[in-house]
């Protein structure tokens, strides 16, 4: 049964005030209640430019996956975020550019590709 998590986002993506920041929060607490097992780690923007902003560890599988988070839809890409996505995907591992448009759809590949 869907919840107000899943609603949550379109209320605000609608009102237009959502922060990549308070959207990347919703997300860690979604992903948390959604994959308890899991670890959900924020990666420096400083360290090394255009990685992905969220590493998801999953405990019992030790698959990982990783997350480009953007405010929404329209959000440009920074250089090197589509070579990490991109990279990652063409070496299995579970990773997706995220925004409150595509979330059911990339949580649900997500829960998928972790918990097989």
């Amino acid at each position: 049964m869907r919840g107000i998590e899943y609603v949550f986002p379109l209320i605000i993506f609608f009102g237009g005030c959502m922060k990549e920041t308070e959207y990347q929060q919703h997300l860690k607490k979604r992903i948390k209640k959604l994959i308890p097992s899991a670890v959900v780690l924020k990666n420096d923007p400083n360290w090394l430019q255009g990685f992905p902003d969220l590493t998801i560890l999953h405990k019992d599988s030790g698959k990982y996956a990783l997350l480009e988070v953007k405010k929404d839809q329209f959000a440009p890409c920074r250089p090197n975020q589509e070579y990490y996505i991109n990279s990652a995907s063409e070496a299995g591992v579970f990773s997706a550019f995220i925004f409150p448009e595509n979330e059911n759809e990339v949580l649900d590949g997500l829960q998928q590709s972790l918990e097989a």
